[in-house]
């Protein structure tokens, strides 16, 4: 479990940069340079998410089961990981209408995500990956908004072509990851 702690304090530590110092940040970027910030801060990603990856994986093998979801939770959560996928496809897609409108789909997808793993995982380690990926995910948006009313930050309308473009690649890899990937990479399969 302490690995599991570890990564999470890292890599989320460095993602939240932005929430909890800003200010600091741009300072710190403008003095060392963006190549070596980028490298640094991909750097630290990285081996926070290494320690996480594996020491969730270790929590895994001797599980604390803190309560059992109802079998209907492993359902609403299939439903919350496809609007997860459709909002992290929103945030590259350019020109699309859920990025128009909600500014910050890669954030709102963590949210997603988090969530629907929370509702269908009931052992320490869920709590703990998940949890703490949602806090940092409500955190995040909420700066994320705040940094774009200050910066007076305008997004122009989104197109349908795009938006269902958007939906269409996000359905896509929503399939082939709960049908193929999710079992492959994470040894749970959501459907069976």
């Amino acid at each position: 479990m302490n690995y599991l702690i570890l990564g999470l304090i890292i890599f989320l530590g460095v993602h939240s940069i932005r929430i909890v110092a800003d200010d600091w940040r741009t300072r710190t970027l403008v003095r060392v340079g963006e190549l070596p910030w980028k490298g640094l801060y991909s750097v630290a990603s990285l081996l926070g998410l290494g320690l996480l990856i594996w020491g969730f994986g270790l929590a895994r093998q001797q599980p604390l089961q803190l309560w059992s979801p109802p079998t209907g939770m492993r359902h609403l959560a299939a439903l919350l990981t496809l609007g997860s996928f459709i909002l992290l496809v929103g945030a590259y897609v350019p020109g699309n209408a859920i990025k128009a409108r909600l500014h910050h789909p890669m954030v709102l997808a963590v949210k997603l995500w988090a969530l629907a793993h929370l509702l269908a995982n009931g052992n320490l380690a869920h709590v703990l990956l998940f949890g703490s990926f949602l806090l940092w995910s409500v955190f995040d948006f909420t700066a994320a908004r705040r940094r774009d009313r200050i910066g007076n930050i305008q997004y122009r309308r989104g197109n349908a072509g795009a938006t269902a473009i958007t939906v269409i690649v996000g359905l896509g890899a929503w399939l082939a990851f709960a049908l193929w990937l999710h079992g492959m990479l994470i040894g749970v399969r959501p459907f069976g």
